[in-house]
């Protein structure tokens, strides 16, 4: 829609007297906006305060000049909300700063602005300052850097300062005010002096603050005064802003002070005279909560989302999938909408009011913003917030994961089951101080809490007493379980998940004993949702802070494939999917980690060692890597390659030789991907298939790598490359690699020597490693190793089927289509086996009702009749290709 300036003139003169009146006072600033030049008007606005000496005055000149420009801009549809809010904020920082160099000036002459910091909270951090608004800052100084004439002392100094500062900016003259300075934020602002030392800010934020104080310090920026400094102090308290491991009394918090905020409006809870568009129900603070608690739960594991400004929090929390992408669309218009109703109360006599008005009072305001009479413009109102209050309800109430209705564990009604009376005494003295974690007085009272659930719940676990043991080993590897024990309390759903997770999956209990924060990760509403693709998962991994050490790179990856892997596990054992797709899922995180990972070394050697022109790292994945369909217990299987030739060198301070250059760097990505760091070890790298094995070099050339396949592999290496895959690399060097492994496999073999040493091998296979159980559908006869070879076999012989992924080969192998049951039934026992049977005997009850279920067997007895039957399918195609008889009892 085109700005219409006349008529947005018209409409402040008649219902803006604070507006008519600067028309007024500013007719050149009046002429202009009549005649549509509104950037030209707000550059004038900006000059005039220059050229005067005293800075009040300057910056009262200028406050009322860009007011009254911003405010036509704005009814004129020319200027948008955006741009009027990051104008006020940029005037607030420019105000601010101005005033502390007076400050300091005014007492020590010609002395730089150092040691007295400006931290901007709220909607002015956020750069959405509304247009009647008050500033929030919380000042600090460096009483080491601090200017101050020699008998000051820094404190009374720096307190001087402030005082002349807030009166500079707030105190109401002819010439009006600059902005109303409000230092309540300030660490104990009841008994702390006006501006604190660094110290002991530090010391109260990582000691004392809070939990408001995080929620307020999302959106802090330093905007004044010594930047540098102000930028430092944010970093040192990041960690208590972000935290990794949720803090569910911070998001407690934020959900009573919503409630005592409802409980304080006497207004309207509806859009009506009387309703306050701000703190009301629907309004825009329940918007900006709705951000910052999904920012406090989340953002301390995923920087993305740590946006100050609303509607970028929004669109980053749709953008990973924290809410809902019609959620942040709905929040985001009405957050817009709202502030321009804010505004308009504002403008009609700079007042900071957030009241709808009554009578004539609100026809006028609704004229002023375009609506032909109140009643139209409550209309209007309603449909913005209705959306807010609904979204936000949901979220005061709901409990974010249940257990699917369908979940295979025991039903609710058993879940009521008697705890033996020697367990529930030894539960019960888990309060004796023996855990550290249950010694507070609130750690016992949240135990309390949540007491008779955990009870009820190891009661119906399928082996109570390891049950209890599980649990007693989370407790002694907890530093505090005050968090936990409340987020089950608001969750009662996840206690069954965390139940499950201590009880039937001995992999994941093991996982929560060494990182508790997992539990975290299954209040998410995506907890039960297969991830994304492999690009959405590189770039989760990839969202860090600017600047942010190889280190936290390697954190960063392993947070993201752990609570990933973890939340697999999880949808495992809920069987909430098909094995054969979480097995697909486990292979894109570990393939997204070892991309974000190399390119994390890369950059690291790189500065160092330089690059090799036209040469790079490929990473080549074999077995079920290659594959696509890893289980949660699986090694990575890689081979490192690289291009161009092995004599060049590379360009940096300390120049290496191309093979030299690759082996360590390919030595790099190994240590990022299973070196363990503060955040634990991701996988273990499997080298051995590489050219010459364990005696050759860990990265070898394009060229030397075709070489030694064609005049010096083994069988077996071949049998290895059917499943190769180019993980990381440019598309020409995959296409290289991709023409060297067609030339390698499309060989012409002897069908006697090709038979002959595979049966050598498989006996070998069988002598060295035997089955570990009776459900392990790898080794024993019969199982997915027999199968595998037998697909290996044809596709060698016939040059066919040369997929790495084996449901695509046996497709295209008639001879080994009626296998493709056999083959999808041994895989999801295979992926299901390793966390619910992890040694591979018949587990318990529930594990195994589960483990049935995702094999798609009605009960255990049908899930061995099942795979007995496949393993003897495996076995007659066995006889009928290589003459040899299977003894399926081994």
């Amino acid at each position: 829609m085109p700005a219409d300036w006349n008529h947005a003139l018209d409409r402040a003169r008649s219902y803006a007297p604070f507006l008519a009146r600067g028309l007024e006072r500013h007719p050149d600033l009046a002429e202009l906006l009549d005649q549509g030049e509104g950037d030209a008007a707000l550059a004038l606005a900006k000059a005039a305060g220059e050229g005067i000496e005293d800075t009040g005055l300057a910056l009262r000149r200028e406050k009322r000049a860009l007011a009254l420009v911003l405010a036509i801009g704005d009814l004129a549809g020319e200027f948008p909300l955006e741009k009027v809010m990051r104008e006020l904020s940029l005037f607030a920082d420019r105000a601010l700063h101005r005033a502390i160099e007076a400050a300091i000036a005014r007492r020590v002459e010609s002395a730089e602005v150092q040691g007295m910091i400006g931290l901007a909270l709220g909607k002015h951090g956020a750069g959405e300052l509304n247009y009647s608004s008050d500033i929030d800052p919380i000042l600090l100084y460096d009483p080491v850097t601090l200017p101050r004439r020699e008998r000051d002392e820094p404190g009374e100094a720096a307190q001087r300062y402030v005082r002349e500062v807030v009166r500079m900016l707030s105190e109401v003259t002819s010439e009006g005010y600059v902005f109303r300075v409000d230092l309540r934020l300030r660490p104990a602002s009841e008994v702390s002096p006006l501006a604190i030392p660094l110290d002991a800010a530090i010391m109260h934020y990582e000691s004392s603050a809070l939990a408001w104080e995080r929620a307020a310090f999302i959106r802090a920026r330093a905007c004044a005064g010594d930047v540098a400094a102000g930028e430092a102090f944010l970093d040192h308290i990041r960690p208590f802003i972000w935290r990794r491991s949720l803090d569910f009394g911070a998001i407690d918090e934020v959900r009573r002070l919503t409630h005592r905020i409802r409980d304080k409006q006497s207004g309207p809870s509806e859009p009506a005279p009387g309703y306050n568009v701000k703190l009301g129900r629907g309004g825009i603070r329940e918007i900006e909560f709705f951000a910052q608690t999904h920012q406090l739960i989340h953002g301390g594991r995923d920087p993305s989302i740590r946006r100050k400004h609303t509607r970028a929090a929004l669109d980053a929390l749709a953008a990973t999938g924290r809410i809902g992408a019609d959620d942040a669309r709905a929040l985001g218009e009405s957050y817009d909408g709202l502030r321009q109703i804010e505004h308009r109360l504002q403008m009609v006599a700079d007042q900071q009011t957030h009241t709808l008005p009554a009578g004539e009072a609100l026809d006028n305001v609704a004229r002023l913003d375009g609506f032909p009479d109140g009643a139209a413009w409550l209309e209007h109102i309603a449909s913005l917030t209705v959306p807010v209050a609904e979204r936000y309800d949901a979220l005061l109430a709901e409990d974010r994961i249940s257990v699917p209705a369908d979940s295979p564990h025991l039903a609710a009604g058993e879940a009521k089951a008697k705890l033996d009376p020697v367990l529930e005494e030894r539960v019960l003295g888990w309060t004796d101080g023996r855990y550290p974690s249950l010694r507070s007085t609130a750690a016992l009272s949240a135990f309390e809490a949540i007491r008779p659930t955990l009870i009820s719940s190891l009661a119906a676990s399928d082996d109570p007493e390891r049950a209890v043991a599980r649990w007693e080993s989370l407790l002694e590897r907890l530093r505090s379980a005050i968090n936990l024990f409340r987020l089950l309390e608001a969750r009662p759903g996840l206690m069954q998940l965390l139940a499950d997770c201590l009880t039937l999956a001995p992999p994941l209990a093991d996982a929560i004993a060494r990182r508790p924060e997992l539990v975290d990760t299954l209040i998410d509403r995506s907890a039960l949702d297969l991830p994304g693709s492999r690009e959405d998962l590189a770039a989760a991994m990839r969202r860090g802070e600017r600047g942010d050490k190889y280190e936290d790179r390697l954190d960063r990856i392993r947070i993201v494939t752990g609570e990933t892997r973890f939340a697999l596990g999880v949808q495992m054992i809920e069987a909430a999917h098909d094995p054969l797709d979480i097995a697909a899922a486990l292979s894109r995180v570990a393939e997204a980690a070892l991309e974000t990972a190399q390119e994390a070394a890369v950059e690291e050697f790189t500065r160092k060692h330089g690059r090799i022109d036209g040469s790079e790292l490929l990473v080549l994945g074999l077995g079920r890597l290659g594959g696509g369909a890893l289980t949660h217990e699986s090694d990575l299987d890689i081979v490192y390659l690289f291009t161009g030739s092995h004599e060049a060198e590379s360009d940096g301070e300390r120049p290496l030789g191309a093979t030299l250059y690759f082996n360590r760097l390919a030595q790099r990505v190994s240590a990022a991907l299973s070196v363990p760091t503060a955040e634990g070890a991701l996988y273990e790298v499997d080298t051995r298939l590489r050219p010459q094995g364990a005696q050759g070099p860990l990265a070898v050339s394009l060229e030397s790598f075709e070489r030694y396949q064609l005049e010096d592999a083994w069988t077996w290496e071949h049998m290895a490359l059917t499943r190769a895959r180019v993980l990381t690399g440019s598309d020409a060097a995959r296409s290289k690699v991709k023409a060297i492994l067609g030339e390698v496999l499309c060989r012409e073999r002897d069908e006697v020597a090709l038979r002959a040493d595979l049966l050598k091998m498989r006996a070998e296979m069988a002598a060295h490693k035997p089955a570990k159980g009776p459900l392990d559908a790898k080794l024993l006869r019969g199982g997915l190793v027999d199968l595998e070879f037998l697909v290996h076999f044809f596709q060698l012989r016939d040059r066919r089927g040369l997929t790495p992924r084996l449901e695509d080969a046996l497709s295209n192998l008639p001879e080994l289509q009626g296998l493709a049951g056999a083959h999808h039934l041994m895989t999801r026992l295979l992926v299901g086996t390793r966390l619910l049977a992890p040694g591979l005997s018949v587990p318990g009850e529930a594990p195994s009702n589960i483990l049935a279920r995702l094999c798609e067997a009605e009960d255990l007895a049908a899930l061995l009749r099942n795979f007995g039957e496949a393993r003897r399918q495996v076995a007659d195609t066995w006889q009928s290709v290589f003459d040899e008889t299977l003894e399926l009892d081994q």
